[in-house]
């Protein structure tokens, strides 16, 4: 399963201070939410714990205009990174092509091992947490009022 968060940028919402595009949301607006998604994905890279670097560099950001609705979403396709968000309770591993479970080092064969699990290590929701803040900011400079 994939781990990806996003936000959304609906004109309704933002309606008193953009009222000039009621219908349609700028040129404008919309490069200050695709910098917001690149802030955000930048906070969620500099977040990611690193081992070898490939959660980290396969968080990405895409836009999608959907009308009225314009649409970012930062995340990652890695199978592994909803267990370094979100973390593991304990679980025991199975051996999956054999009977028994065998390492360099251990005594024996084992049918299985109990995992203690792992912490979360949130990288993602914090980043997401800054994008509406970052929204307004940018929204700012384009020289955007939103209250």
């Amino acid at each position: 399963m994939a781990v990806s968060g996003s936000f959304a940028m609906d004109p309704r919402q933002f309606e008193r201070g953009l009222r000039r595009w009621v219908g349609r949301l700028s040129t404008e607006s919309k490069r200050a939410a695709d910098r917001t998604g690149t802030r955000v994905q930048n906070e969620a890279r500099r977040r990611a714990p690193v081992d070898t670097g490939r959660l980290r560099s396969s968080i990405v950001t895409r836009s999608e205009d959907r009308g009225r609705v314009y649409d970012v979403t930062v995340g990652t396709n890695v199978n592994y990174a909803e267990h370094v968000e979100y973390g593991t309770a304990p679980h025991r591993i199975y051996p999956r092509t054999r009977q028994a479970l065998y390492w360099p080092g251990a005594a024996h064969p084992v049918a299985y091992v109990d995992h203690p699990g792992t912490a979360a290590h949130p990288y993602l929701r914090p980043a997401i947490a800054m994008a509406e803040v970052w929204l307004r900011e940018e929204l700012a400079r384009a020289g955007r009022r939103v209250r």
